[in-house]
């Protein structure tokens, strides 16, 4: 859907069921030097956080507290609870948080604010 609307993706390769695996074979430094490029290289960040990780929590952090970049974190309702609470208590004037029941939901946004 963003690719569609014109937007690069950056990490593309992430939707992909062997991503873990795939990141698993190049060397962690590698891995930092990749992904910081990439925080450099982006406009806007976008990241489901229902699932989330040190690292998204790390990128997330390092672009709020060291740029003037827009992050925008979606989570799934349900599971809110079960979220970082240094995510959904983000009041950062930078981060946009989604909290969505459904896909439609989350396309919605996207479709009208991205």
């Amino acid at each position: 859907m963003l690719q569609e609307k014109g937007h690069e993706v950056l990490t593309e390769h992430l939707v992909h069921d062997n991503a873990w695996s795939q990141d698993r074979l190049v060397p962690a430094q590698q891995v930092y030097r990749r992904d910081m490029k990439w925080l450099e290289q982006c406009d806007l960040f976008l990241a489901e956080v229902s699932g989330s990780s040190f690292g998204l929590g790390f990128e997330a952090g390092y672009l709020l507290g060291g740029s003037s970049k827009r992050v925008i974190l979606f989570y799934k309702c349900e599971i809110a609870d079960k979220i970082s609470l240094l995510i959904t208590g983000n009041s950062h004037p930078n981060c946009i948080l989604v909290p969505y029941t459904d896909l439609v939901e989350l396309e919605k946004f996207v479709s009208d604010r991205v």
